[in-house]
């Protein structure tokens, strides 16, 4: 066998280190070969197929909570796996170049001894294997061997073989005074080799020394510690595992054991939720950051002039007015408020979003008030109507009761007095008022109003000093039935407490305006009230109370009018509304 010499160790023409070094390599070859193939394995394994939502492996769909075992479990795998490799590899150099060290300082000793360089300088092998024999088995290597110039053995293991030719071709180098390690296979068997030339007392070369230890004991060295690192990696996998148990339990908690699949549907749902919504909604994250904003609510906030893609912009930079980061900082909602913008008034609700106690962030839903206001005038309207018609048949059935009464007693000279009484119950200027109203509409609402306040037992006087003309504007009808229903409302409960209860209306066409007055003889207003007599949810009759004077102010507002109130301590209050009017007769 040819030995070739690379570095400091020698390698046969095969390319594998002889000996312990193709041990080595052998067991590296073999991890190798299982970790690509484990490798390969974790490749082919498909958790999802292409083909669409909801595929399956094998027929059955994967949960989060396999998948992320699996996951963990392969990568944690997989790095114990090179690890060990690493490690393994790196114990073994260490292991050997250890040997190797020992070897050579047990030959340096060797060659350095006394008896040895007399036995070699007087040719006398017995004394130095004595020594040898001695020397090896105290230390627990192979063999101690001890050769002149001529590789001729003074000493080894099987006397019989003293005398002969060292066996194994890697000697050279130390007859030339080198020292160093080899692997070959000698009489005994394969073994690790180190060599140290032997000098003379004058310093010339006599010999050599070559110590060798069994590749059978360095491997058993190595398989201990092998079997040391792939406990540890055992246990490191074990600890993987169950950290992804604990890592896949978690996330499934966090995510209220829900599969990713159906957090997405049920996004992918509330998303289309939004989208389908009529109110706009604009939601911001904690730091006030505007993160969604549907299609109602980009509509909406275009027809107000805001063109600008609001998400990822602070919606206080974006519109102030919003008042979401106002939400934020206090956590309180704010509901039915009025945001002016420049082309319109949006009704808007602000509410914080909170997860346990923390204020994560806002959401705001608005809509055009002039929807609501439309929608709103319309119950109110029929509200009016229905009030109204309700009265009147109320009031009508009691008079009717009473004209039986009186037939069924035959007493029709009463019967005569109380018809006359009945026609002329409306005062001669209000009669000539309610004419006064062009519109169909409003005549009905005034009459049934002064229905409804004699079943109040209120005397309401209506006073037109001229004709009130059919508005162009149908939507004018409704304003002032809201306007005025509202204020007659208030003033009939203003005057219960009273013992003569008097109510005065009027309405007037001045210019271009409509001015609307409504008085009453009640109590009056304290200032207090006064400054709140507006304000919604503000009332001085109890709780769930308040809103039809702030309709009231609202709708002034909404029409570009003026509103104002006239009021004494204990002699009543005036309410005087004007309004922008423009006539069927002046668009003619």
């Amino acid at each position: 066998m040819k030995i070739q010499f690379f570095g400091r160790w020698m390698y046969n023409h095969s390319g594998f280190a002889t000996g312990t070094s193709m041990s080595i390599l052998q067991r590296f070859w073999l991890l190798k070969k299982r970790y690509s193939t484990n490798c390969c394995r974790l490749r082919n394994l498909t958790f999802w197929k292409e083909a669409g939502e909801g595929e399956t492996v094998k027929g059955k769909q994967l949960s989060l909570r396999t998948v992320l075992i699996m996951l963990v479990v392969a990568v944690v795998g997989a790095s114990l796996l090179m690890t060990d490799v690493l490690i393994n590899h790196a114990v073994g150099n260490n292991i050997l170049e250890e040997q190797e060290g020992k070897g050579q300082t047990f030959a340096k000793l060797i060659a350095k001894e006394e008896r040895v360089i007399a036995g070699l300088e007087a040719n006398d092998a017995a004394s130095v294997q004595e020594y040898a024999e001695r020397v090896r088995e105290t230390s627990g290597l192979l063999f101690v061997v001890v050769m002149d110039m001529n590789a001729v053995r003074y000493s080894h293991p099987d006397e019989s073989l003293i005398g002969e030719r060292f066996i194994g071709e890697d000697e050279g180098p130390a007859l030339n005074g080198e020292t160093y390690s080899s692997v070959a296979e000698g009489t005994l068997s394969q073994s690790l080799r180190s060599f140290a030339p032997v000098y003379s007392r004058d310093g010339e070369q006599i010999g050599a020394v070559a110590v060798g230890d069994s590749i059978e004991s360095i491997d058993e060295l190595l398989s201990d510690n092998h079997g040391i690192i792939l406990t540890s990696s055992l246990f490191g996998l074990t600890i993987g595992i169950t950290g992804a148990v604990l890592i896949a339990a978690y996330v499934r908690r966090i995510l209220h054991g829900q599969e990713p699949r159906n957090i997405a549907r049920t996004f992918e749902e509330r998303n289309r939720m939004l989208q389908s919504v009529r109110e706009g909604i604009i939601a911001v994250d904690q730091e006030g950051v505007v993160t969604l904003v549907n299609e109602s609510g980009r509509r909406l906030l275009e027809g107000a002039g805001l063109d600008q893609d609001p998400v990822g912009i602070k919606a206080v930079d974006f519109l102030p007015e919003t008042g979401l980061h106002r939400v934020l900082e206090t956590g309180e909602a704010e509901l039915d408020e009025e945001l002016r913008l420049e082309r319109m008034t949006l009704l808007i609700n602000r509410v914080p979003l909170t997860v346990g106690e923390e204020v994560v962030g806002a959401i705001s839903t608005f809509r055009d008030k002039t929807e609501i206001n439309a929608l709103a005038e319309q119950l109110t309207g029929v509200k009016v109507y229905s009030e109204a018609l309700r009265a009147q048949s109320h009031e009508m059935k009691n008079k009717l009761h009473v004209i039986l009464g009186m037939l069924h007693t035959e007493a029709y000279e009463e019967l005569q007095d109380y018809i006359h009484e009945l026609t002329e119950l409306e005062s001669p200027a209000t009669h000539t008022a309610l004419k006064q109203f062009a519109d169909p509409v409003l005549s009905g609402f005034m009459h049934g109003k002064l229905s409804y306040t004699r079943e109040k037992q209120v005397q309401m006087e209506v006073v037109c000093p001229s004709v009130i003309p059919a508005p162009v504007d149908p939507q004018m009808n409704h304003h002032l039935i809201t306007i005025a229903g509202n204020l007659i409302d208030n003033a009939v409960e203003a005057v219960q407490q009273q013992e003569t209860r008097m109510i005065r209306v009027m309405f007037r066409i001045k210019e271009k305006e409509l001015l609307l007055e409504v008085g009453d003889n009640g109590s009056g207003l304290s200032e207090e009230d006064q400054e709140k007599l507006f304000m919604k949810g503000y009332s001085t009759k109890g709780a769930d109370r308040g809103y039809g004077l702030y309709l009231v102010w609202s709708t002034v507002q909404d029409c570009s009018g003026t509103i104002s109130i006239d009021t004494l301590r204990e002699h009543g209050t005036t309410v005087i509304v004007t309004l922008p009017y423009e006539s069927q007769e002046e668009k003619r």
